[in-house]
């Protein structure tokens, strides 16, 4: 059912008026003590006379990526994140306004391990970065992003000055919406016209606000949209990485956190992915890349395996290179393992051919034909060509 309050409306269920109320009152703490180059006076004129100046509205989903949702309480990877804040990115992209992104991105600490940097040097060590979050600049370059669609942080004066106008503007100020469809928002003069509209009151995370992301003919930006979007540092650092590399092919191996199996009430381990741990050991990785990639070739690997050496019989075919053979360039450059990737990323999106873990797309090279997304289906690990999974 559709939903809208406006800014005086006084919630009985959830936390997110409650807390624009205090960000608000923060706001007006923070104005009394600052000066700001965008007035409310300023922002207050622009939308009486220009409403459909598509600058001066604003589209806000909260300030974690993955919360409100079943992730308030936890945090999940880099991808999972990316999913979400590309939907939200959307979905101001078609209502053109522009988007108040969250200042600071969480890190879940699974993925936070100092070892697959320095492997070389103690990859099995359980040290981790020190951060459990770190600012969204830090990560993307924002004015690369706002050419493509208009972002400002949450922690900004105008982000201050856009709570303070709307409070201003009353009626015309906000609507907290649940349940209402973009194109409603869009289209429908009770929404289009107001200075924000506020997402918080839904109870989903954001990307499953995407549902129909699986027709990826509907999506407006491109899978590839953030990962081209790095902070101007990790995109230099990728640049140095790639002339050193000069003519080079890549593969991506997940592993890690998808090897995960539990017991049946048989006590037989079983997995979501059940012939993952076989297609990314070195034996069966030769066997799969040969056709795409010739012997001698420089083959970088990024990967959150973390026994030392685990690639090394890779090495009987290809020279073998990872990202900790540049620590030089990225020691002073990397403080999380979500950077540490970003920058990957990039390098292996420059390689001649790139091999993914998972098909992304049906033209994609991959060294497993397992689902990236599960099935909900616990089978029998694979570790032979002979073997096939049992279901469950």
């Amino acid at each position: 059912m559709a939903i809208i309050r406006n800014a005086k409306y006084k919630q009985r269920r959830g936390t997110s008026f409650f807390s624009l109320a205090i960000i608000s009152a923060a706001a007006i703490a923070f104005f009394c003590l600052h000066s700001s180059s965008v007035s409310t006076k300023t922002i207050l004129r622009n939308m009486v006379n220009q409403e459909d100046h598509n600058h001066e509205k604003y589209l806000y989903w909260g300030d974690r990526i993955d919360c409100p949702g079943k992730h308030c309480d936890s945090c999940e990877g880099l991808g999972h994140q990316e999913s979400s804040l590309r939907c939200a990115l959307e979905e101001a992209l078609f209502l053109q306004r522009t988007f108040v992104m969250p200042s600071r991105m969480c890190i879940n600490p699974v993925h936070n391990k100092k070892g697959i940097l320095h492997q070389s040097r103690n990859a099995s060590s359980g040290e981790k970065w020190a951060s459990s979050s770190c600012a969204m600049d830090s990560l993307y370059d924002l004015d690369l992003i706002s050419k493509h669609v208009p972002v400002i942080l949450d922690n900004s004066k105008t982000w201050y000055q856009v709570l303070m106008t709307s409070m201003k503007l009353g009626a015309r100020g906000i609507a907290h919406v649940k349940g209402i469809a973009r194109t409603d928002l869009k289209e429908s003069t009770l929404y289009s016209n107001l200075l924000l509209i506020n997402r918080t009151a839904s109870p989903l995370s954001w990307f499953m606000e995407c549902k129909d992301r699986n027709n990826r003919s509907a999506a407006l930006l491109p899978y590839s949209f953030l990962p081209s979007m790095p902070a101007k540092k990790l995109r230099d650092a990728a640049e140095k990485i790639k002339l050193l590399l000069g003519d080079y092919d890549a593969i991506h191996v997940r592993r890690g956190d998808k090897l995960k199996t539990r017991k049946d009430r048989f006590g037989v381990e079983r997995t979501l992915h059940p012939h993952l741990d076989r297609d990314t050991r070195p034996e069966f990785i030769l066997l799969r890349i040969a056709k795409w990639v010739p012997p001698g070739r420089t083959l970088f690997i990024a990967s959150n395996e973390r026994t030392p050496g685990f690639f090394a019989p890779l090495s009987v075919k290809y020279k073998l290179a990872y990202s900790s053979n540049y620590s030089n360039i990225l020691d002073p450059l990397i403080d999380n393992n979500y950077q540490l990737f970003m920058t990957e990323r990039l390098i292996m999106m420059g390689a001649k051919t790139f091999i993914r873990t998972y098909k992304e797309d049906i033209t994609d090279l991959s060294l497993t034909d397992d689902p990236k997304k599960n099935t909900k289906i616990w089978q029998k690990p694979v570790y032979n060509m002979d073997e096939d999974g049992e279901k469950s």
